[in-house]
């Protein structure tokens, strides 16, 4: 049959690696019950990004076929998130001379000031949102708002979002083209923070790291808002390829290694002295590698990540004002003791993000930081009922994709 889309929300996270389609019956109460949840090996994405329109096209059917075969329904339109590497944060400076001859800084001195921080800093990508950090007037910097004060040099600090329209303009046409409708955008890590993160973690501060297999997306949450949005461009998926390279097999075998013998560290290896089965490529012969072998080629890596994500973070905020610590998400947060070590870079608690909050039906399976995108899309679709329309891709598209973009970030400011 075919779903009535007031009673029906879908999530759709398309993923570097993996594709995964949530499919929700919303009940006259406001109960999220799971009914249908497909996955299918992501192909036709590098990094967030979409290389191959036909492959993309084809992984999402299959995850959505899956999720509709054990919803027993006929889905219309869905819900997708949006990542890659085109979504960034910009650092800008603007400075201009006060316009008033008496020295008082109007709102119009403040907006010629921010004008001129975009105007000196973007260069490529649709502004999104402009978050201002602080102003210096006369050099006298930490002013929070400058209106009504007296000087002659008014200087902003400020953070610009930029993103690339078209990037996202790209997964909104493969999802037509799997035929489907797209009722809504939103930004990964946005969409996972509704499923695993609570109201008081984002007032008291916390960082959110959505590991995937392309990407890592990271989220900084301060007194309640989204203070500031990264992407770093590794993910489980180079723990994988590294493994394939060091054990020299197939991709394929390294990903069921990883899963089945994975671990952060030989710490949370129960049996040290176990050898990992290596089958050979093309007809060679199958080999035996010792368990510390495998550990140290994933521990490596996930170092690398971790730290990549501590040196975008660290010169942003004081740690210290990050309460809530570090909440680690998506796929890659099942690997073994990944908890520990992302405590010893960040020096922050740590807690794995699993989404369980207010869900009901097939609940267990989604119990689980990999869905956590999926399941964010169907609860922020929710809450914002009011900006829900169909969204199409090509030029007429754009501009309202563009819009939807800027909501991503105009609701916390």
């Amino acid at each position: 049959m075919v779903a009535r889309d007031r009673e029906i929300v879908v999530g759709l996270d398309v993923g570097t690696t993996k594709i995964a389609a949530v499919i929700s019956r919303i009940s006259s109460s406001g109960e999220v019950n799971i009914i249908g949840v497909g996955t299918s090996p992501s192909r036709g994405l590098k990094n967030g990004t979409v290389v191959n329109m036909d492959e993309t096209v084809i992984s999402i059917q299959k995850a959505m076929e899956e999720a509709e075969r054990i919803a027993g329904v006929q889905v219309r339109n869905v819900v997708t998130g949006i990542s890659g590497e085109h979504i960034r944060t910009i650092d800008a400076n603007g400075v201009i001379a006060v316009s008033s001859e008496s020295g008082e800084i109007s709102k119009e001195d403040v907006e010629r000031a921010m004008e001129n921080a975009k105007e000196i800093t973007l260069t490529t990508g649709r502004l999104l949102h402009e978050i201002p950090k602080e102003f210096i007037v006369d050099h006298q910097p930490g002013i929070k708002n400058p209106v009504g004060m007296f000087g002659k040099r008014l200087e902003l600090r400020a953070n610009l979002i930029v993103g690339d329209v078209n990037a996202v303009n790209n997964i909104v046409r493969c999802v037509e083209r799997a035929g489907y409708g797209v009722s809504d955008v939103v930004l990964q890590s946005l969409a996972s923070s509704y499923s695993v993160l609570e109201p008081d973690e984002k007032d008291l501060g916390v960082i959110l790291m959505d590991i995937g297999g392309g990407t890592t997306d990271i989220a900084l949450f301060l007194n309640g808002t989204l203070n500031r949005n990264f992407i770093v461009p590794l993910g489980g998926e180079n723990i994988t390829s590294d493994l394939a390279k060091g054990l020299k097999t197939s991709r394929e075998v390294a990903e069921k290694i990883k899963v089945k013998y994975g671990a952060a560290s030989m710490e949370f290896v129960e049996d040290t002295d176990i050898l990992v089965p290596v089958p050979g490529i093309a007809g060679r012969e199958q080999k035996n590698v010792s368990i510390d072998i495998v550990v140290n080629i994933i521990s490596m890596r996930l170092q690398e990540i971790l730290e990549f994500a501590y040196m975008e973070i660290k010169d942003v905020v004081p740690f210290e004002l990050l309460t809530a610590g570090l909440v680690i998400t998506g796929g890659t947060a099942k690997l073994k003791g990944i908890g520990k070590s992302a405590e010893e870079v960040f020096g922050l608690p740590v807690k794995m993000g699993i989404p369980e909050k207010g869900l009901y039906g097939l609940k267990d399976i989604v119990h689980d930081p990999a869905f956590a995108t999926a399941v964010g899309l169907i609860l922020y679709s929710l809450e914002h009922k009011e900006r829900q329309q169909l969204i199409s891709s090509g030029k007429r598209g754009l501009e309202n994709l563009f819009k939807r973009m800027k909501s991503w970030f105009e609701e916390f400011f």
